[in-house]
């Protein structure tokens, strides 16, 4: 619940900017995919852990940076995240293994790092910066 409690105060602030439908879809799949990555894996069988999220607007995108003191990743890099092939039937389709795929296809200048307990997980999403910004 925090997870989404996060993702509708993220979407609630970009509410005033001139954004379409694809770019605010953007946003929060990335999103999703990154925090849900840190509360299934850093923070797994833990009762609660916190997530530091900032995001600030360039004319490049929205640069996003989100830390947490969870386990590291493993062998201490970010998963590259290949594309899964869809089977035939729907109901065949896996539970996961889509997440890193996206957040590297839908962002750009993916980084990690781990110092002192810290990740650090770094990534910008190629949107037009909004009007007044």
């Amino acid at each position: 619940m925090s997870v989404r409690n996060g993702l509708k105060a993220v979407l609630t602030s970009l509410q005033p900017y001139d954004m379409d439908a694809e770019e605010l879809g953007t946003i929060e799949l990335v999103l999703a995919e990154a925090l849900n990555n840190i509360g299934e894996h850093a923070y797994e069988g833990e009762d609660r852990g916190l997530i530091h999220l900032e995001c600030l607007w360039s004319p490049g995108g929205l640069h996003v940076q989100i830390q947490d003191q969870g386990r590291e990743m493993p062998d201490g890099h970010a998963p590259i995240g290949t594309r899964v092939p869809l089977p035939d039937e729907l109901a065949a389709l896996p539970e996961g293994g889509f997440g890193w795929f996206l957040i590297r296809d839908l962002s750009r200048d993916v980084s990690y790092r781990r110092e002192a307990g810290v990740n650090t997980l770094s990534f910008r999403i190629r949107i037009k910066m909004p009007e007044g910004r």
